[in-house]
């Protein structure tokens, strides 16, 4: 590892006269560049690497020595057991350093520098000897630098995993193992994806997944609910505006598709996006620009689209409220998510899941469920699908159950001959809620019921009375997702 900013070398050389001159090259600098070990041959440098790979931080070595590894052929076995290494190249094969040909060899192989050995009347040291020592001090720096993206890098892969973890796909069902191959398909391109299905399928975790095993896995992924934004904003949300552009606009406020640049872009309820913003979005897909309010010139952005919606676009292209040339643009690639009645297999495993985290999330032990509950649990039609199973094991952990008998499972669903009513619901043993805790829990449970029973989120803030925006803000509020 790096210690008081001391060079660690591995000296690969097979003539000693040559490893003299390396030396006496070096004795000026003895305090901060320190040769570790002097290997002859190609092997024995490999099993010095493999042994002691944090021993070196450069590698000087002779681009012909004696064996039947050296060269090229050796940089890139020492950049296989060490990327971060870096490996200068000393040679007698060019006296002048103008083989621009030989040198583009050494760096593709891996190599950060190369010098001449020596003209005929150089004895003592290496052939210019200031250029060789200032390439071994940016070598350190450089590796310095290799080593702590590495290690931000392995953050970053880390809090991939994490995310991944959290937001894994549950199921073992021919649907969700078809689902899971299907992800790893489209994250191994950049094409557009058009994610179909009911409302509470998932959708959006679904993009997310091919998000996070796609190459654009360290840049953003930004999720829009186009039915959530006003339609009189929707332009400047998605692609901002420059100051001065329009009255209020007193500073640039950049889009939503800037903010994402170089990552993913989700795009949810697309049919729902008016027709002039239509129109934007397909010049965004067309030609990798958008234009911004206010602004001449157009801005160039790289952003992989994921669309999704529960409503039948074909229909929305026939009667004219979608875009033809924008479906065909969007729909490169479709993924059908199946409803949660059509995989039952999954449902037992989804209940243990939502179980395991909520209870964890709350503090609470994990209630066991019964046979009978499970039954009619696994039976049920669950017309809102896993966002409505989420919110049917929220109010079976509220019903502090243990073990959970079928008429929990009853009462949860809404299915009880006499069910609870709400003052009930919310009574408890030793003590009388607060008024705003008991309005805040009925409304979560009324926005959580009209979900349950409307296609999309802007059916249900229309159901509620609601303008959009105000209902995810309410949303937000109740910790709806």
């Amino acid at each position: 590892m790096f210690t008081n900013g001391i060079v660690n070398i591995l000296l690969i050389e097979d003539e000693e006269f040559d490893v003299r001159r390396v030396q006496n090259t070096l004795e000026p600098f003895q305090k901060q560049i320190i040769i570790r070990d002097v290997t002859s041959d190609g092997h024995s440098a490999l099993e010095l690497l493999q042994k002691r790979q944090h021993r070196y931080d450069v590698v000087i070595m002779d681009f012909q020595i004696a064996g039947n590894l050296s060269g090229e052929n050796l940089i890139r076995r020492i950049k296989e057991i060490d990327p971060s290494i870096q490996i200068i190249v000393v040679t007698k094969m060019t006296v002048h350093i103008t083989d621009f040909e030989f040198a583009n060899r050494l760096i593709e192989a891996g190599a950060m520098w190369y010098c001449t050995k020596y003209p005929g009347d150089i004895e003592s040291y290496i052939y210019q000897p200031t250029d060789f020592i200032l390439s071994i001090f940016n070598a350190y720096e450089r590796r310095r630098m290799v080593k702590s993206e590495q290690r931000s890098r392995h953050k970053l892969n880390q809090n991939i995993e994490s995310i991944l973890f959290d937001k894994r796909i549950i199921g073992e069902s021919e649907a969700i193992n078809w689902l899971r191959g299907q992800i790893l398909q489209c994250a191994n391109s950049d094409a557009t994806v058009m994610i179909r299905g009911a409302s509470g399928t998932g959708k959006e975790l679904v993009a997310a997944n091919i998000h996070y095993h796609s190459e654009r896995r360290y840049e953003k992924f930004v999720a829009i609910n186009c039915g959530s934004l006003p339609h009189d904003l929707i332009e400047s949300e998605l692609f901002g505006f420059e100051r001065g552009a329009f009255t209020g606009a007193q500073q640039e406020k950049p889009g939503l598709f800037e903010i994402g640049n170089n990552g993913t872009i989700f795009l949810d309820e697309i049919a729902e996006l008016p027709l002039p913003a239509q129109v934007k979005l397909l010049r965004v897909i067309q030609e990798g620009e958008l234009d911004k309010i206010g602004r001449t010139e157009r801005v160039k952005v790289n952003v992989r689209i994921i669309a999704a919606t529960n409503k039948n676009l074909e229909q929305e292209v026939r009667e004219k409220r979608f875009r033809e040339d924008l479906y065909y643009r969007l729909n490169v690639i479709s993924l059908m998510l199946q409803p949660l009645q059509n995989r039952k297999v999954d449902i037992p495993l989804l209940i243990k899941h939502f179980l395991m985290k909520n209870c964890q999330e709350m503090g609470r032990a994990v209630p066991a469920i019964s046979e009978a509950a499970m039954k009619i649990l696994t039976n049920y039609g669950w017309p809102g699908n896993v966002r409505e199973l989420q919110n049917v094991v929220q109010r079976i952990i509220f019903s502090n159950a243990n073990p959970v008998t079928e008429m929990n499972a009853k009462n949860a669903l809404g299915l009880s001959l006499a069910p609870e009513t709400p003052l009930n619901s919310f009574a408890m043993p030793d003590k009388v809620l607060p008024l705003r805790d008991v309005e805040k829990a009925f409304r979560k449970e009324y926005f959580q019921l009209v979900r349950e029973r409307t296609q999309s989120d802007a059916d249900a803030a229309r159901l509620l009375g609601l303008a959009p925006p105000n209902y995810h803000r309410m949303c937000k509020e109740l910790g709806l997702k």
